[in-house]
């Protein structure tokens, strides 16, 4: 311990740097490469996490969408290209029936699906937007971004049929004027008026939200569309721990019993499984992350061995060096730890180096990715990665120094003084 802090070992060491400076860079380059791509790989893979987080921040992760279609093969006396409706009791038969789901929420949906828009006024302003019927319950998969002073659709609504709306960002501004109060003010959908109670942002909220979408109560909307109890999509969130994709089969085996499909109709009742999208993508940056592991591991590790390897011819040029400082009274330990100790540097130096290359190339790509609509936020490696790739720099700069250190130790004084 002693040595490391003598001077005398810290010159020697720069010494040899400075004589032999192009060896010395291209064998602290397999290290600098090593952790460069392990850092720049590591960090690709969080930004990619991170950014499907932030996309998908206000809806569950294990969520599904199920909606009903035409069948495509006969069934039980039943002929193909029947239309399959669901209906609004469906959702108790799911919900004992499967326990995995967490919440359900029946939707109906105007302009979705093929379904003509629906027509809204205020005013001489006019504009075609989609309406959703809705629950409270959906906001237990989707969390709605309502402005201040604003709400979502509440029980209250439901039991008492309201007329009241949520509208998107984008709609207050095509039918309001900049400076003007939405929240209480009146629009018509089909001609009949509802009162503002919500202004939201677009939020994610599966494949059909945006920022132009009208939330009505789903009692009012049968109401206005005169749907009664049909339904047209189920949104659906499954336990955190529930194998998302077994859910889907299960509903959809339950949906198909229920309205006599063939169990292998793959059209008659559709789904769009977002948490089998979220598995995939968190599935591709883990895999990104573990590739990152083993491509730098192992360039940092064949990096390591070339420090060693030149180590080695270090040592036998300083053949004559070492036996004469063997001959003054150099202890074998002091050889050694002198011999270690330049591993140690050269490993380290590369390193630390490769990790600040790395870090500020993955914040030039979150600077240039920042204005840029895709789901890439912050990409960022975790400290404790940072500490472990350091630690194995450590680890394997002192086991691969032990070898030359070795070589020069065994160097008798007297063979290194006669070497020419």
């Amino acid at each position: 311990m002693r040595q490391l802090f003598d001077r005398d070992t810290w010159n020697e060491i720069f010494q040899s740097i400075r004589k032999n400076k192009l060896r010395t860079f291209l064998t602290m380059l397999g290290v600098f490469i090593g952790i460069y791509i392990y850092i720049g790989l590591s960090g690709a893979a969080k930004g990619l996490d991170n950014g499907f987080e932030k996309q998908f921040e206000t809806i569950a992760r294990n969520t599904m969408f199920i909606f009903a279609s035409t069948t495509s093969k006969p069934y039980a006396g039943f002929k193909t290209g029947r239309r399959i409706q669901l209906k609004l009791q469906d959702v108790e038969v799911l919900r004992k029936q499967v326990p995995e789901i967490m919440a359900i929420a029946p939707r109906n949906l105007k302009g979705i699906f093929g379904s003509e828009p629906g027509v809204v006024k205020r005013g001489t302003k006019v504009g075609n937007y989609s309406v959703y019927g809705d629950f409270p319950e959906f906001t237990e998969i989707a969390t709605k971004k309502i402005f201040d002073g604003g709400r979502f659709v509440n029980s209250s609504d439901i039991d008492q049929e309201r007329k009241v709306c949520v509208i998107g960002e984008r709609t207050q501004k095509e039918l309001f004027e900049e400076d003007e109060e939405p929240i209480g003010a009146y629009i018509a959908i089909e001609d009949v008026n509802f009162q503002v109670v919500g202004v939201h942002k677009a939020t994610g909220g599966g494949p059909f939200d945006n920022d132009s979408d009208i939330f009505i109560p789903f009692t009012t909307f049968q109401r206005l569309y005169n749907t009664g109890d049909n339904v047209t999509q189920f949104t659906i969130a499954a336990y955190d721990d529930a194998d998302v994709i077994q859910v889907e089969k299960d509903v959809k085996a339950i949906l198909k019993r229920i309205y006599k499909v063939d169990p292998t109709d793959e059209k008659a009742i559709g789904g769009f499984n977002l948490g089998a999208v979220f598995k995939k993508i968190f599935g591709f940056a883990n895999g990104l992350t573990f590739l990152s592991l083993i491509v730098g591991v192992a360039t940092i590790i064949a990096g390591v061995i070339g420090i060693g390897n030149i180590l080695l011819i270090s040592v036998k040029e300083r053949t004559k060096e070492l036996g004469v400082r063997r001959a003054l009274g150099a202890t074998p330990s002091e050889v050694r730890n002198q011999i270690i100790i330049e591993a140690l540097v050269l490993t380290l130096l590369a390193g630390i180096i490769g990790i600040i290359f790395g870090a500020a190339t993955l914040k030039l790509i979150d600077v240039l990715t920042a204005d840029v609509d895709i789901p890439y936020t912050n990409p960022t490696v975790p400290i404790p990665y940072v500490l472990m790739s350091l630690f194995l720099m450590v680890s394997l700069g002192i086991l691969i120094g032990l070898i030359p250190a070795q070589r020069a130790v065994s160097i008798r004084p007297i063979d290194a003084l006669r070497e020419e």
